[in-house]
């Protein structure tokens, strides 16, 4: 089994949620780690992950939100300070698609999630290190996380939509 760390400069885990059902708001979250061993990265052979995001590194790029965020009313990030993931299976669908199954656990609720994945390659950087690349993307409802705060709109509708579309993009390297 071989282990993989993440270029951090070159990764990022995203989200987006639709606002007021008529524009996106992105976001990232800039602290976590993972745990990351396979036989077979390229393949995803008897491969693990293990993800670990610190709640209060979300970022939209506008800080009364992001303070917002992580608040009672959405994160309560004293309280549930990370949000974890971690693989179960992977189905490998073809030669750069894979099904990623795996538990998420988001303020101490833990439900089910697949990561629709591609490798998307592998190179050796300017250091003369070889590195992995991926795109994983996966949609959650997050009422099914308890995080529930929303605000009707005059106009019909809600602030906020249920959905929220997950993308990460990771180029890992071997230790």
């Amino acid at each position: 089994m071989n282990k993989y760390t993440i270029d951090f400069s070159h990764s990022i885990i995203g989200f987006s949620v639709r606002h007021m059902m008529i524009s996106r708001i992105h976001g990232t979250f800039e602290s976590y780690n993972a745990e990351i061993v396979a036989a077979n990265i390229e393949q995803m052979k008897d491969t693990h992950i293990s993800f670990t995001i610190a709640v209060a590194s979300v970022s939209t790029k506008n800080h009364d939100r992001d303070v917002h965020l992580v608040s009672p009313d959405f994160f309560d990030a004293d309280i549930y300070p990370k949000i974890v993931f971690t693989s179960t299976s992977i189905d490998h669908l073809d030669d750069q698609n894979f099904a990623i199954h795996g538990d998420l656990t988001i303020k101490n609720i833990t439900r089910p999630i697949v990561f629709k994945t591609v490798y998307t390659g592998n190179g050796v950087n300017p250091w003369a290190q070889e590195v992995f690349g991926f795109q994983a993307k996966a949609q959650i409802d997050r009422r099914d996380f308890n995080l529930v705060y929303n605000t009707l709109l005059e106009t019909g509708g809600v602030l906020i939509s249920d959905e929220i579309d997950i993308v990460i993009g990771l180029e890992l390297n071997p230790l």
